[in-house]
This record gives structure tokens, C-alpha cells and sequence, in this order.
């Protein structure tokens, strides 16, 4: 497994040098300053990539090519997109990069309630808790409908909740919900983002779920005559938000993904987080059952909370077994693949706490470098531990002879 690292360009916080220290080898990157639904010209796509191999790097996964909400809705100008999306491939190819992340999740992008939720370590995460959101969502937004997506008792929680808001408490949980994460597609105020929802208001599962198909069916063979593998990214958090649907939560949804059409150019980005904040997701059989499929790692926890709230956790802590992940992706990457090559797999490790050293480096929510820095050198650890016993399992253990020495 490679280690990559997600780098948000030249405006992001964190420089690639900085980044070769961290012991990361390839770049998880995009051009962000592309990124409202236009073409990328080869030549940007080039530049970049120069830019990153100056520092011995590799521009590893393309994270990601924008899908404009038209896509989505299969409406106005979506061929328009389409086409400047497969005019990106295209251009993606010429530079030889292999694997393109991409997501489909409806209006709004990765969701948290808090940006800055103080651990007991005293370090910051990202948090959903889902009595902010339904109370933002009731009170705040005051979206239409709203109140039929809530159980009587939950509306309840969340007025109690929202009156004991303070307004400024207010105002960051709309910022951290609407104002716009690291790298996601949109940044809204409370009225755009109120015309964003409406436009989805008839969808239902089945129509995203046919729109995502019809979507892949066309770009699809475009990846595939120029060298990329499509890996998409699960829904954050994985469940419906706003009364919208989701529908890449589940292994029966990345499973219907998949046979919807059959290439080697269609795969997942299997994230740990995202799909582990279900607890009905079965990690370990879904990292066995898609492995010749899965071509992109997100390697992060969070910790699930009874009401389905959840924090990002440490790397190696949390609600799943990360380790037992881990060996089930390194087992599937020596694996025969589908298309009878064997890949090397990128990994990241993701939203890492915000440390000490990181207050005062004006990072971006989740994307910090000290404590990045450590999940990676965790992660790390783990994979060389698993890959090295892999690797030599079924050599002879060292045993005593009876002098006592090891032979």
C-alpha cells in the first residue's frame, strides 16, 4: 500500500515539502482552482504534476473531478457537464494518473456539526451530532417538510437542544454545516442553500440511484480507453440529510454500483469512516467481498455514539477493527485483480485532530499536519507489521534448541 497525503494545491496551509517529511510518498490532489464543473485543460493538469514530481512525489489519485448538481438531477445543462467531465478524463489520461475519487451525494457535500469539538486529550475534532443537525435543520433552516423526516420524540430533543443554543453557538452550527468543508463542491448561505434542497424535493432513492448509472454509463468508457480507474467515495455521513436521499451507504449499494456496469474501470473508494459510521456495515466482509474492486483507501475511525451521533476518533481507535481492515485490503491487493494486473493500492490517512503545534498553522477542518502526520505514521506501522507477516507466514518460526539458543 502506498501512503498518500491529500494536499489542497498552492493555497492550501501545508507545503509539499512539508509533506515529504511526513514519510508520504504520492499526492492526493485536484486543481481546486478548476472547480465549479469546467474542463481541466491537460496543460493545468500537467503543470500540477510537474509541480509535485519536483519534490520526488507522485500525483497518485485525483480527488476529485466536481459532479455539478445538474449531473445529479439529470437536468438543465447536465450533457454540458458531462461532456467537460469527460473532456477532464481525457485530460487526466494524457498525464498518466490511474485513479479518479468522485462522489454523488446530492446538494451538500461531507456534513459536521463541529469543526472544533475538544477531546479529553485536548486536541480538537470533527463531530455530527444529530441533535445540532435536526435542530439546525427544524429550527434554523426551517426547511419545508422537515418535521415528517423526524420521530415526535426526536423533534422534541432537538427544540430543547436548539433554545438552549447561544447565538453564536447558532451561527458556527450553520457555518460548520453549510459554509463549505474542505474540498466539497458547494458553499452555501442559508438562502442558497434553501433553492439547493428545493430543486431536489421530488427525488426520490430510485432516481438518484438511476441518475448515478446513467452518469457512470457515460463516463465510464472514457476512463477506460485512457488508463483510469473510477473509485467513488461513500456518502459522509451514510444516511439521507436534509430529506434527500443518499445511495452510496451500504455494501448493497456499492454492490448495485458495481453490476450496474461491469468494467475494470469501476471500483470504490473504500473509507472507513464514512462506511463505519453505520453500525450495519460490516467492514471486514465488505473490505473481502469488493476487494478486486476497491482502488482507493480513506483509513480513518470514528466513534459511534448511541443516537447515531459521531466524532472522528484516532486512527487506530474507534468503532471498527482498523486493523482487521487493513489485512483484508493487503490480502485483496495480492490478490488476482479483475483486470489481471496487480495495483498498488493508495492509501490516506484522514480528518486528523487538530494537535498543539496545528493551532497556530490556519489549516483547513480535518486536514491538519501534526495530526495527519500521526495517524500516517500509525498507519503506517500497521501496514509494515501486516505486510511483513504476510509476506512470511508460512516460513518456519524460530524455535529453542536445548541450549537454549534460537535457531
Amino acid at each position: 500500500m502506498r501512503g498518500t497525503w491529500r494536499w489542497f494545491g498552492p493555497r492550501d496551509a501545508i507545503c509539499l515539502e512539508q509533506i515529504k517529511q511526513t514519510g508520504a510518498t504520492g499526492i492526493v490532489t485536484a486543481l481546486h482552482h478548476l472547480y465549479h464543473g469546467e474542463p481541466w485543460p491537460v496543460e493545468e493538469v500537467l503543470r500540477c504534476k510537474a509541480e509535485i514530481e519536483a519534490q520526488d512525489l507522485v500525483w497518485s489519485v485525483v480527488e476529485s473531478i466536481p459532479v455539478h448538481n445538474s449531473i445529479k438531477l439529470r437536468s438543465g445543462p447536465h450533457n454540458q457537464y458531462i461532456g467537460w467531465w469527460k473532456e477532464s478524463l481525457r485530460a487526466i489520461g494524457k498525464a498518466s494518473i490511474g485513479i479518479v475519487c468522485c462522489n454523488f451525494m446530492p446538494a451538500v457535500d461531507w456534513t459536521r456539526t463541529d469543526l472544533m469539538w475538544r477531546l479529553p486529550s485536548s486536541a480538537y475534532a470533527l463531530r455530527f451530532d444529530v441533535l445540532d443537525f435536526a435542530a439546525y435543520d427544524l429550527f434554523i433552516l426551517k426547511r419545508d417538510g422537515a418535521e415528517a423526516d423526524y420521530s415526535d420524540d426526536r423533534i422534541v430533543s432537538a427544540r430543547e437542544r436548539f433554545d438552549h443554543m447561544m447565538p453564536d453557538r447558532r451561527n458556527r452550527l450553520e457555518q460548520a454545516i453549510i459554509a463549505g468543508l474542505p474540498a466539497a463542491e458547494e458553499a452555501y448561505d442559508r438562502k442558497t442553500l434553501a433553492h439547493a434542497l428545493s430543486e431536489y424535493r421530488t427525488m426520490t432513492a430510485a432516481d438518484l440511484r438511476a441518475h448515478l448509472i446513467a452518469f457512470l454509463t457515460e463516463v465510464l468508457p472514457v476512463a477506460e480507453e485512457n488508463g483510469i480507474r473510477l473509485a467513488i467515495h461513500p456518502d459522509d455521513p451514510p444516511w439521507p440529510l436534509f430529506g434527500l436521499p443518499r445511495v452510496v451507504s451500504t455494501a448493497e449499494d456499492a454492490e448495485a454500483i458495481l453490476k450496474a456496469y461491469s468494467t475494470p474501470a469501476n471500483g470504490l473508494t473504500f473509507c472507513v469512516g464514512s462506511y463505519g459510521a453505520r453500525a450495519d456495515n460490516d467492514l471486514l466482509s465488505m473490505a473481502e467481498k469488493f476487494a478486486s474492486k476497491i482502488y482507493f483507501a480513506h483509513l480513518r475511525q470514528v466513534k459511534r455514539e448511541d443516537d447515531g451521533s459521531f466524532y472522528e476518533a484516532e486512527h487506530l481507535e474507534g468503532s471498527s477493527d482498523i486493523i482487521g481492515v487493513i489485512r483484508g485490503l493487503i490480502r485483496g491487493n495480492n490478490a488476482d485483480t479483475e483486470d489481471g494486473n496487480s495495483h498498488e493500492l493508495p492509501m490516506r490517512p484522514d480528518h486528523g485532530h487538530q494537535l498543539l503545534p496545528d493551532s497556530s498553522q490556519n489549516e483547513s477542518p480535518g486536514y491538519s499536519l501534526i495530526g495527519r502526520f500521526k495517524g500516517l505514521a500509525e498507519l503506517r506501522g500497521v501496514i509494515r507489521g501486516l505486510e511483513y507477516t504476510e509476506q512470511h507466514m508460512h516460513e518456519t518460526p524460530l524455535t529453542k534448541d536445548f541450549s537454549g539458543h534460537l535457531s
